[in-house]
């Protein structure tokens, strides 16, 4: 005979109480905050709640059309083919003990690298804004770069199919090839483990001993660099100068080349390209 459960005490029905008046007060909370954004949000004093409503209808009926395309399925098929891979075999790397490495290599990492990535942050502001300026400067070679690309790629994709093919044909001698490197290599590996332990012992050693002296040997290249850095100053300032100077001979060198490549090619153009048709002249002869 099942035995009849105990009813929760005095206490419980008091924390389940509180419990749940909490909870109904934030959610209340919540709801009173999300309809204060959606009535500033549409607020229709100034005309802009309906200009709000009007584009968001517009931009929700081109995103509904846009997913019903093939494209979009397919685009879709491929996320939650991907999600679902990275589920089944996501997790299992996860808890695997070789991710805790992994894990405490990330959180060393992670905590090393701050103060260095706050160095940093305005060097790559820098390259960042001048990179996006060379990528600017060069966009009407994008196109052409871009033929290219395709070109080789749709070169290449032969010889991969044919490679491919060639690999699944020849899969029992794959086999064969990667059994007999197994065999050949696995009684190495004890030997080679040993040897790699002894490296990295004479290694730390030989490390432990050069790091005094290339400390010392930092500090006075330092102490020289500091020294000789008016001399060097000057030097780059030559230099500088010098190029101030060659670049109005380097324009015009290379504007004078410029002229006689395109009168070459006028010529060569002329030379290769069939001649004008030519009129015809009819000779009258009197009767």
């Amino acid at each position: 005979m099942a035995t009849i459960p105990s009813l929760p005490s005095r206490d419980d029905v008091l924390r389940m109480a509180r419990t749940t008046t909490d909870i109904t007060g934030q959610l209340l909370d919540t709801a009173g905050n999300i309809t204060r954004i959606a009535l500033n949000t549409f607020d229709p004093r100034d005309g802009s709640g309906s200009e709000a409503l009007r584009v968001l209808r517009e931009t929700t009926a081109e995103l509904a059309e846009a997913s019903a395309s093939p494209q979009a399925q397919e685009a879709f098929y491929r996320i939650i083919d991907t999600l679902k891979r990275l589920g089944t075999s996501g997790a299992p790397l996860a808890v695997h003990p070789v991710s805790e490495p992994a894990q405490a290599l990330l959180a060393a990492l992670g905590d090393s690298l701050l103060p260095v990535l706050d160095a940093v942050e305005p060097a790559v502001e820098e390259f960042a804004a001048a990179l996006g300026d060379l990528v600017e400067a060069t966009s009407p070679l994008l196109p052409a770069t871009a033929g290219v690309a395709a070109g080789a790629l749709l070169a290449l994709t032969p010889v991969i199919r044919e490679a491919a093919e060639v690999l699944r044909e020849s899969s029992p001698e794959l086999h064969r090839i990667a059994d007999a490197l197994t065999a050949a290599l696995a009684p190495l590996m004890p030997l080679q483990v040993a040897l790699a332990e002894r490296a990295a012992t004479a290694g730390a050693g030989a490390l432990r001993a050069t790091l005094a002296p290339l400390a010392d040997l930092t500090e006075a290249a330092a102490a020289t660099t500091k020294a000789a850095r008016p001399v060097l100053i000057a030097g780059e300032e030559l230099v500088v100068a010098g190029l101030e100077q060659l670049q109005p001979m380097l324009l015009a060198t290379a504007s004078r080349a410029g002229r006689v490549a395109r009168e070459a090619a006028v010529r060569v153009s002329a030379a290769v390209s069939p001649a004008a048709d030519q009129g015809v002249v009819v000779a009258m002869t009197p009767a």
